[in-house]
This record gives structure tokens, C-alpha cells and sequence, in this order.
């Protein structure tokens, strides 16, 4: 049985509008300051950016669920991160020759195998994962909220093994996970969910590393003039 990295996107349990996802940039103002930019602008309009997010209630049942399908044990080893691009560094770590992906987005590479060409991102650290040789093999299970569709890749599933899923009830197993990401991915996913993905990320009862991932704080009532000017001009 090969060695399996389960890679997990906190994205997979956020519902939101098509016009709120976007192409954004991992970025220190991309984790806070454009979060309250975009929460002003909206407020300017008469709107609560918060009620535009949903989290679903699916991610208190996860790892139960996921029991039956992934094999741990103490070796096991957990790590957490803001950007998913980790993941191509810990599955060459670990020789994961099989990724299980959990996620709103493929992480592929947009744009068909030219993507693959340019350096690892949060965008395409999977597909180059496969072009590298690093990993034989992709499970990719998107979430219900995702927009996007296998066919959207389908230059990338002509050259490499991936098999998709829409429903994590579908998916075989077992697979030996020898590492697990959990990636907040900061950039999309809001500020004011992240004491549930602490309680997400504690829930499975493993020790963890925390890698790149600094705390946030979101606080809309305190916030000065001064402030206010600042992250609209961010």
C-alpha cells in the first residue's frame, strides 16, 4: 500500500457567492487587510460582508467520517499551514506516492500543462506533484460549494492518474496516510471562521506543526478612522 499524504483546503467547508471566490494572492494583506477592505466596501453598500460566507456544519463530522477510509497511527505526522503549496513539500518529505485532496479548487495549475512549467504555488503544487514524479497518483475530492469541474482540466487528466469525487461517501479505501495537511488558505477563506478551524484542526486528537500560519484577529466594532482609511486604500 503506498504512502499517502491527506491534504485537506479549510476552503472545502466555505460556501459562498461566484463573484466572492476570485483569483487571489497569498499575501500578508491578502490574510487580514483585504478581509476588512472588503467587509467596509460592502458596508458602504448596505451590506454585511459576513452573511455572504457560510460555514458548513459538515466540518464537526469530518474526521469521523473519513474513519474506514485513511489509515494513521502515531507515526502519522500533522501539519498546519496558511498556503496549500505546503503540500508539495510534505508530500516529497514523506514519499506520499498517493495524495488525497480535499478541496474547493483541483490546485492542478490553470491554465493546462504550461501551468505545470512555472514554480510551485498554491494554484498547482498538486500537477506538479505529478510532473515532477514525486506522486503517482491523485484522489481529488471537491467540495459540494466548489465551481469548478473535472473538465475543466482535461489536458492535465490525459497525462497523470486522477480520479475525482463529489461526494466523500464514494470514495475507497483504505490509504495509508503517512502525513496530513490541513491548509487554512487565508486568502479566501474569512477571518471570523478561524476559531472553528482551530477546533477543526484539534478535533482528530494528533499532535500538529504549525508552519506559516499566524493568528488573525477580526474585529469590526473597534475599528478607528485612521484604520478604516488604511485598509481601503490596501
Amino acid at each position: 500500500m503506498s504512502r499517502c499524504l491527506l491534504s485537506i483546503d479549510w476552503d472545502y467547508f466555505v460556501a459562498t457567492k461566484e463573484e466572492n471566490w476570485g483569483s487571489f494572492t497569498e499575501s500578508k494583506k491578502g490574510l487580514v487587510d483585504l478581509w476588512y477592505k472588503r467587509y467596509l466596501k460592502a458596508k458602504a453598500e448596505g451590506t454585511d460582508l459576513q452573511d455572504m460566507y457560510k460555514l458548513s456544519p459538515a466540518w464537526r463530522t469530518f474526521w469521523q467520517r473519513l474513519e474506514g477510509r485513511f489509515t494513521m497511527d502515531e507515526d502519522t505526522k500533522m501539519y498546519v499551514t496558511d498556503s496549500h503549496l505546503w503540500s508539495y513539500k510534505i508530500a516529497k518529505k514523506h514519499d506520499c506516492r498517493t495524495v488525497c485532496l480535499f478541496d474547493s479548487h483541483a490546485d492542478l495549475g490553470y491554465g493546462g500543462l504550461s501551468s505545470l512549467d512555472f514554480e510551485v504555488n498554491c494554484s498547482n503544487w498538486l500537477g506538479r506533484l505529478l510532473k515532477d514524479e514525486h506522486s503517482e497518483n491523485a484522489h481529488i475530492v471537491y467540495s459540494p460549494h466548489t465551481l469548478e469541474k473535472p473538465e475543466h482540466f482535461q489536458e492535465i487528466n490525459s497525462m497523470y492518474t486522477i480520479t475525482y469525487y463529489t461526494n466523500l461517501d464514494d470514495l475507497d479505501g483504505p490509504f495509508n496516510v503517512s502525513a496530513i495537511h490541513v491548509c487554512r488558505s487565508g486568502a479566501w477563506t474569512p477571518p471570523w471562521f478561524d476559531d472553528k478551524f482551530v477546533m477543526f484542526v484539534e478535533a482528530l486528537g494528533k499532535e500538529y506543526e504549525v508552519i506559516d500560519c499566524p493568528k488573525r484577529k477580526w474585529d469590526t466594532k473597534s475599528l478607528s478612522l485612521s484604520r478604516q482609511i488604511d485598509y481601503l486604500f490596501a
